[in-house]
């Protein structure tokens, strides 16, 4: 039974032997990645929605204009039998249920979201979506998501991006350039397209192993890269908090320097999403991946056709709901402060595969009961690397409000996020990264001017992380 009290968390560290446990278990090895690759094909018993699938695409695999090219998915839709009997026989199989579960949110969205796009084609913003999703989706997407532990609706981790990647080449292993998406509703199955881009980036980002990974993912060619660089940091937060309750202060400085090197590179990677996915290319698949709650497209929800009479709404996939950038503020011990987006964030907890939320959970409680932040502040050179653990955070922080700011609010009038977040402007952006600020740096001297912080951290600390005693911050 989990309990955020325990001293340790199960964590996996090898490829689990059971291929039908539950997609997504945290790893040593692969992070907040499934602890296998995806299926990428459907078995026979969903060839029809597999083929259904396959001609979706705005640009099909082979190059031919796919049915939301034309705006026919919702004629071709009604072909689709119901295979709510064929889940059942196979509902064990928990990482075909996870396929299954990606594979169905990405119809519903595009279904529900199709006549958005039409309208967005021709000029005239994106309208209204259709409001009934039919049986013959509704049925299977709430068994699958149910059994897979997912809201019926397209998440981050379980359909749009963590199970949605590919190898061309098994043995190539996780190198950005061996990854292609399976689901796409643009031109994401060619893998130079800025979709593509869009997706891999993220999924690279989690792919960076640690150095003791099992054999299957020690290939030579993988990248030191975003979730692929989550392996590290699960293994250094949990060794560190480990060695703060043993009181061991060389185990904590070594394990506080992999989470530093595995935050530094995260950052590298998400620094290519410039050039892999273009600023001028996302509003262009950008609509398909809306949710439902907030939005203009969506004013009375839902209704799920044989599962619920009343109009449901979830939101829609963030990056916002991966799981590296909460496990650094978990464990830095950075209190948060109320406002209506933080509020938000809190809500989108729940869009995370569940063993995600009670290692999240756990990682929180757990540093607040050894005192993480305050061990750390006990010696020079352990400052040092929570500074810089920090200010990695600091710096991925400021880099997504960049390319909110470049891919959204310069490219598009609409208000709400695809989370059904609210687009925060220039100035809130800032506002929220000086109370961070203050809040992280509590019991140190913190200056302000309209672009910059100035940190006045401890001299002794401030030289061991490399840093001037007055270091300085952009927001």
């Amino acid at each position: 039974m989990f309990t955020t009290t325990a001293e340790t968390f199960p964590i996996l560290r090898a490829t689990p032997t059971n291929p039908f446990l539950t997609a997504f278990l945290v790893s040593t090895t692969r992070g907040f990645l499934p602890h296998t690759d995806p299926i990428t094909v459907l078995p026979s018993p969903f060839k029809e929605l597999e083929f259904l699938l396959q001609r979706m695409p705005i640009k099909t695999a082979n190059g031919s204009a796919g049915l939301l090219a034309t705006g026919s998915l919702g004629d071709a839709v009604q072909y689709l039998p119901d295979l709510t009997e064929q889940i059942e026989v196979v509902k064990a199989d928990l990482p075909l249920m996870n396929a299954l579960y990606r594979d169905y949110s990405f119809l519903a969205s595009a279904y529900l979201l199709e006549p958005c796009h039409m309208s967005f084609l021709r000029g005239e913003g994106y309208g209204l979506a259709r409001k009934i999703l039919p049986a013959n989706i509704a049925r299977p997407i709430a068994m699958v998501a149910k059994l897979a532990g997912f809201k019926p609706f397209m998440e981050y981790a379980g359909s749009y991006a963590l199970y949605n990647y590919r190898l061309a080449d098994p043995a190539k292993g996780l190198d950005y350039s061996n990854l292609r998406l399976i689901r796409a509703f643009e031109h994401g199955l060619e893998p130079s397209s800025s979709e593509a881009g869009f997706v891999l980036v993220h999924v690279d980002s989690e792919c960076i192993l640690h150095p003791c990974a099992s054999a299957p993912f020690q290939h030579p060619k993988l990248p030191i890269a975003v979730v692929q660089n989550s392996g590290p940091l699960v293994s250094g937060a949990t060794a560190a908090l480990a060695a703060v309750a043993s009181d061991s202060r060389s185990a904590f400085e070594q394990n506080m320097k992999l989470v530093v090197t595995a935050l530094t590179k995260v950052n590298g990677v998400m620094n290519t999403m410039w050039s892999k996915s273009k600023p001028g290319d996302y509003n262009s698949f950008r609509t398909f991946i809306f949710g439902i709650t907030s939005q203009s497209m969506f004013p009375h929800g839902v209704v799920y056709q044989g599962v619920s009479d009343e109009p449901m709404s979830f939101r829609g996939e963030s990056g916002a709901n991966d799981s590296m950038i909460p496990l650094m503020d978990n464990l830095l011990a950075i209190p948060m402060p109320s406002t209506p987006l933080t509020d938000i964030l809190t809500d989108f907890r729940s869009y995370r595969p569940g063993n995600h939320r009670e290692f999240l959970e756990w990682v929180q409680a757990r540093s607040i009961a050894v005192d993480l932040r305050g061990y750390a502040m006990q010696e020079p050179s352990s400052a040092a690397l929570y500074l810089k653990a920090l200010d990695q955070v600091r710096d991925f922080r400021w880099r997504h409000w960049c390319f909110t700011r470049e891919y959204i609010l310069k490219k598009t009038a609409h208000p709400v996020a695809t989370g059904g977040s609210p687009i925060v402007t220039v100035g809130e952006a800032r506002r929220l990264c000086f109370v961070l600020v203050l809040r992280a740096f509590r019991g140190m001297e913190i200056e302000f001017s309209d672009d910059f912080v100035y940190v006045v951290a401890p001299e002794s600390a401030a030289g061991s992380a490399g840093l001037d005693d007055r270091s300085v911050w952009k927001v």
